[in-house]
């Protein structure tokens, strides 16, 4: 198999599944800062005739109805060595939980900087499934969401524990 796309709706809107042999590669938002360009998803199908796509698809959505808490896909993160370190930080992010910028820099021990790791996180080729929605800035302020800060918001949302939830309600 080669690269390939599928467009598929969903609760945030439709999104661009990439796949490649059989990893997904990609999850994109409609205008999306870092989409790769068009010749660069390979060509189109349908997802429920790919079954990486097909599964990405199906998971995503139950993700999204709150059915879900984690991913169980096969991925490939394409980036530099710097930057699949960062991004695989990001999948020890539990859910419902958040971590900054500078926390995941002072993890990394190597001299990156908050702004380099907001960098890198923004460039996140798996949106949903790579949690980069669930850093935000010192003191819990969105900031910087390839997807939108509404579509953060409702990420960070849909993953808030029922107790925080209710203490806000009063």
């Amino acid at each position: 198999m080669t690269r390939r796309h599928a467009m598929v709706d969903s609760a945030l809107g439709e999104l661009t599944l990439v796949a490649d042999d059989g990893a997904l590669t990609g999850v994109y938002f409609d205008k999306h800062w870092y989409r790769p360009a068009h010749d660069g998803l390979g060509r189109r199908v349908e997802a429920d005739c790919d079954d990486v796509l097909d599964a990405a698809r199906d998971q995503v959505t139950d993700y999204l109805a709150g059915r879900r808490t984690d991913f169980d896909l096969p991925l490939t993160l394409r980036g530099t060595e710097d930057q699949r370190r960062v991004w695989q930080m990001l999948n020890t992010i539990e859910y419902g939980a958040t971590v900054t910028y500078g926390a995941l820099a002072t993890a990394l021990a190597d001299g990156t900087t908050a702004q380099q790791v907001g960098q890198t996180v923004g460039r996140n080729p798996l949106s949903i499934v790579v949690p980069c929605h669930r850093v935000v800035s010192r003191g819990g302020r969105l900031t910087g969401y390839a997807g939108g800060l509404a579509r953060k918001q409702f990420l960070l949302e849909l993953e808030e524990p029922t107790d925080r939830t209710a203490a806000r309600l009063f």
